[in-house]
């Protein structure tokens, strides 16, 4: 998720376990804690994109890591506040629940987490929420928040509305799983009475909403790309297909980064030629405005001719070509229009 949604619902979550403690300082140590895990952005400052892509959300989003380090902040912050009357096992559990917390969080979106890191490669995405969700984020947690930073710490309600907050998200959260698990059967219905031929396929939100879903079947030549609302009635899915194009990648030289290209998509790219340059496409972060045009190019381009154009790979595409226009046709579609 976005480090806004972590600050706030770490600082809820802060507020909770030790904010009669603490007072505020239990949502600043929330938020810190909720955090942590993207520590490991800084390796963008000594890795190449192929690589930092791999190691993001890797180790430090792992189990393992969360097991390591919830005792070690725990003492950290314990010896901070020696002269508080905080127990030790309230910290413990204000760590551990904010750490575990984020990685779980992290793997609701498609670029997918590594829980089991060192001992497995697996990235896990459930594909339940978009990275960034306006309702998951501003409607219940932030706002729980202004209200805990301007009332008196004094003030009994504090716990009422930082568990509102947390109370709240965790439904909006439950919505949209079953929203995927609406449009997952239908999805997978239609795919069988369409008699289209995949071996994998997956269903997540398209940006900013749990309403319009974006669609991926592949099968070993290419993806077929679709659109559906938990709101649509037609019996028929629309799809367009893209072809892998595994000969454009036969000659491409920098065989180390293309391999790990290839291992981050988890199977779901193609290769496009664009003029005079090879690009390689992750298909799991959507098409720019697809819901618009089914024929649009991909939100994740690798220009693999050209590495050093590469450092924004993910979030250059995310709302390119966005304008009223296509806003309006994505509402419209979230309506089932």
């Amino acid at each position: 998720m976005d480090s806004v949604t972590h600050i706030v619902l770490g600082a809820c979550i802060g507020e909770v376990i030790a904010g009669k403690e603490l007072g505020r300082k239990a949502m600043l140590w929330g938020a810190l804690a909720q955090s942590f895990p993207d520590i490991d952005v800084v390796a963008e400052l000594w890795l190449d994109t192929p690589s930092n892509l791999l190691a993001h959300r890797g180790f430090t989003h792992s189990i393992l890591s969360c097991l390591l380090f919830t005792p070690f902040f725990a003492l950290l912050a314990k010896r901070i506040h020696k002269n508080r009357n905080v127990h030790l096992r309230t910290w413990m559990w204000l760590f551990g629940i904010e750490l575990f917390c984020h990685i779980f969080l992290d793997s609701q979106n498609a670029y997918g987490t590594g829980l089991f890191e060192p001992f497995s490669h697996a990235r896990i995405s459930f594909n339940t929420m978009f990275v960034a969700d306006p309702l998951f984020t501003a409607v219940a947690l932030l706002a729980s928040v202004v209200l805990l930073i301007f009332r008196s710490k004094k003030d009994r309600r504090r716990l009422l509305w930082a568990t509102a907050g947390i109370a709240t998200s965790a439904l909006y959260l439950f919505v949209c799983a079953i929203n995927k698990m609406i449009v997952t059967n239908e999805v997978n219905t239609m795919l069988k009475q369409q008699q289209v031929s995949y071996n994998k396929s997956f269903v997540t939100p398209t940006p900013l909403n749990n309403l319009l879903w974006y669609i991926v079947a592949n099968n070993d030549s290419g993806s077929y790309i679709g659109y559906r609302s938990v709101f649509d009635d037609e019996k028929e899915l629309p799809l367009t297909y893209f072809e892998r194009n595994e000969n454009l990648l036969n000659n491409v030289h920098d065989n180390e980064s293309l391999q790990k290209l290839k291992r981050f998509s988890q199977g779901y790219y193609i290769a496009q030629q664009w003029g005079d340059t090879v690009v390689f496409s992750d298909l799991r972060f959507g098409q720019m405005v697809g819901w618009d045009n089914p024929n649009e190019k991909f939100v994740f381009h690798y220009f693999l001719k050209q590495p050093e154009g590469n450092e924004l790979v993910i979030q250059r595409g995310r709302f390119a070509k966005w304008d009223n226009d296509a806003l309006y046709t994505l509402w419209s579609r979230m309506l089932g229009h």
